[in-house]
């Protein structure tokens, strides 16, 4: 897989919020794709917390930013992790994991673990590439979200990513 370009990073981390000290939660973080985008939305405010469940990854993001905390950790775990750091619930969930290879009851237990994460006025954002689209676990997938938030999105197709994607923009949890 080729890592996720800027353009895309940039669309994903549009909820985090502009003020205030927001906690951004980002499943499967990867070697940092988009880390350094919420980086620098977070501009030194708030909590960045990046989970992997590859540690070499997340060493590697720990030495390259030193305002996130780097887990290596299943998203499965998210609300307990959260607790673990004094935190209520996350203001905004950016994932990169990919959705559509995961087998149903997977994305089932991870949809679940973002919605007891999130707070009610949090925005969970998530990708997919389009060509993938029409085959049936990214079709699943959506239905799985429709179930889960009141509002999703589809932003616009970001062409200059390779693969071309676009983000789902998902608001108000239904617990």
């Amino acid at each position: 897989m080729i890592p996720s370009g800027k353009a895309l990073a940039r669309q994903i981390t549009s909820p985090i919020p502009a003020m205030g000290q927001p906690v951004v939660v980002e499943l499967g973080s990867g070697t940092g794709a988009f880390s350094r985008a919420i980086q620098e939305r977070l501009d030194g405010r708030g909590r960045h917390l990046a989970l992997d469940v590859n540690e070499r990854f997340t060493a590697l993001l720990a030495e390259r930013f030193t305002g996130l905390d780097a887990v290596t950790a299943d998203a499965r775990d998210l609300a307990a992790i959260l607790a673990e750091r004094g935190f209520g619930q996350a203001d905004a969930i950016i994932s990169g994991l990919p959705w559509a290879s995961f087998r149903q009851e997977r994305q089932r237990e991870l949809l679940d673990a973002v919605v007891d994460a999130l707070s009610p006025e949090g925005a969970f954002t998530t990708f997919a590439y389009i060509h993938a689209r029409q085959f049936t676990p990214a079709r699943r997938f959506r239905r799985l979200l429709a179930d889960r938030f009141e509002e999703v999105v589809l932003g616009r197709t970001v062409w200059a990513n390779l693969p071309p994607a676009l983000v789902y923009h998902c608001r108000r949890p239904q617990h």
